[in-house]
C-alpha cells in the first residue's frame, strides 16, 4: 500500500472534519492532528484554510468518481434502469453516521457562499461535472419515453435529482437520522419510474 504525503493526509482530515462540524468551526490545528502534520507541513501545501478547502472539493470529487464508478448500476441494460439504479445506490449509501454519508460540497456551500467566493465555485464545479455524468443516460430515457423539449431537459433533470440529494442530507442533518433522507429518495425514485416509463412500464408504477 503506497502511503499517503501530507498533502493527501490533510485533504482526507478535510473531507472527515468539515462534515463532521463546519467549514468555520474547523481549525487548521485540528486538520493537523487529524491528518499527522505538523502546521508548518499545512502551510507548505497550502496557502490557507481557504484553499484547502477548494482543494478539498476537487479531492471529494475525485473520491466520488471512484465510489460511482465502481457502482453495479452501470453494468444494467437501459438508460431508464441505470438512472434508477444510481438513485437507488445512492439510497443504499445512506448508512452509518451523519458526516460518513453526506456531502461535502453540499456542506462546505451552505456555509460559505457568501462569504467566501473561491470556495463556491469549487463547489459549484463539482457538484455540475457530477450532476452532468447522468445527462447521457437521462437524454436516452426521456426521448423513450416521449418527452421532449425544453420543459424535459436531461441538464435540468440531473440538477433536479442533485437537489433532491442535497435537500434528503439537510433532512438527515435537522432530524439526526437517515431514515427521511432514504425516505425522500424513494419519492425520487417513484417521480424518475413514472416520467421515464416507457410502453408496458407505463401505469405499472408502484
Amino acid at each position: 500500500m503506497t502511503r499517503k504525503d501530507g498533502r493527501s493526509k490533510l485533504l482526507d482530515a478535510a473531507l472527515a472534519l468539515i462534515r463532521e462540524k463546519g467549514y468555520a468551526a474547523t481549525s487548521v490545528e485540528e486538520l493537523c492532528q487529524r491528518a499527522g502534520v505538523t502546521k508548518g507541513a499545512f502551510f507548505h501545501h497550502f496557502r490557507s484554510k481557504e484553499d484547502l478547502a477548494v482543494a478539498a472539493a476537487s479531492h471529494f470529487g475525485d473520491m466520488a468518481d471512484g465510489l460511482f464508478a465502481a457502482a453495479p448500476f452501470h453494468a444494467l441494460p437501459t438508460a431508464r434502469e441505470r438512472i434508477l439504479g444510481y438513485v437507488g445506490f445512492r439510497r443504499e449509501i445512506l448508512a452509518g453516521e451523519i458526516p460518513d454519508y453526506t456531502c461535502l460540497l453540499g456542506t462546505m456551500v451552505q456555509e460559505t457562499y457568501a462569504s467566501h467566493p473561491a470556495i463556491r465555485k469549487a463547489c459549484e464545479a463539482e457538484l455540475l461535472r457530477h450532476t452532468a455524468t447522468l445527462e447521457p443516460d437521462l437524454a436516452t430515457a426521456l426521448a423513450a419515453s416521449g418527452r421532449v423539449g425544453a420543459a424535459w431537459s436531461a441538464a435540468g433533470l440531473s440538477l433536479h435529482i442533485q437537489g433532491a440529494l442535497q435537500g434528503a442530507f439537510i433532512l438527515a442533518k435537522a432530524t439526526g437520522s437517515a431514515e427521511i433522507a432514504r425516505e425522500s429518495l424513494g419519492h425520487l425514485l417513484r417521480y424518475l419510474e413514472t416520467i421515464l416509463s416507457t410502453g408496458s412500464e407505463k401505469g405499472a408504477v408502484p
